[in-house]
């Protein structure tokens, strides 16, 4: 939204009898509230991206539901962890062989699998030699940072 707009929503709201005005625009959301213990001619304005509204509480209840529904499956081992919120996958691309399967032995730096993130295609390595004992995240899952991907013994 252009200052030109904004200009002209403020100054209705400072000419009128509204209280509130919300106006959204695009990704834009622009609200401008009135207080009665300003005087009339001021009008203050608070403005934020509709998405970044949105994805804090989209990303609440998968932050709270991981380590609940982690906890309980992740046997004794080395733990693998994301370094990253994104989206996993399995291998490079769809129909291609996985990086990583149940009972592949990996050596420390090979690739286990890639985490999307921002259009990004990260190539996560095993930090631990060893024999994959279970994957802990199911492809195209989005996961938070510090969520269990594999256990490795």
């Amino acid at each position: 939204m252009d200052l030109r707009k904004l200009k002209t929503l403020i100054d209705l709201v400072a000419e009128s009898d509204i209280a509130e005005l919300e106006v959204t625009e695009g990704e834009g959301k622009v609200r401008i509230v009135k207080s009665s213990a300003m005087p009339q001619n001021q009008v203050v304005m608070m403005q934020q991206p509709q998405h970044q509204q949105m994805m804090p509480a989209a990303a609440a209840p998968a932050a709270s539901a991981a380590p609940v529904a982690a906890a309980p499956v992740v046997p004794d081992g080395h733990i693998v962890k994301s370094p990253m919120v994104g989206t996993f996958y399995r291998s490079s691309a769809p129909g291609a062989a996985p990086f990583a399967d149940i009972g592949k032995s990996v050596n420390a730096g090979d690739t286990l699998c890639i985490i999307e993130a921002m259009k990004l295609l990260n190539e996560i390595e095993s930090d631990f030699t060893g024999t994959i004992k279970q994957i802990l995240v199911e492809n195209g899952q989005p996961v938070e940072y510090g969520q269990p991907l594999f256990v490795i013994g």
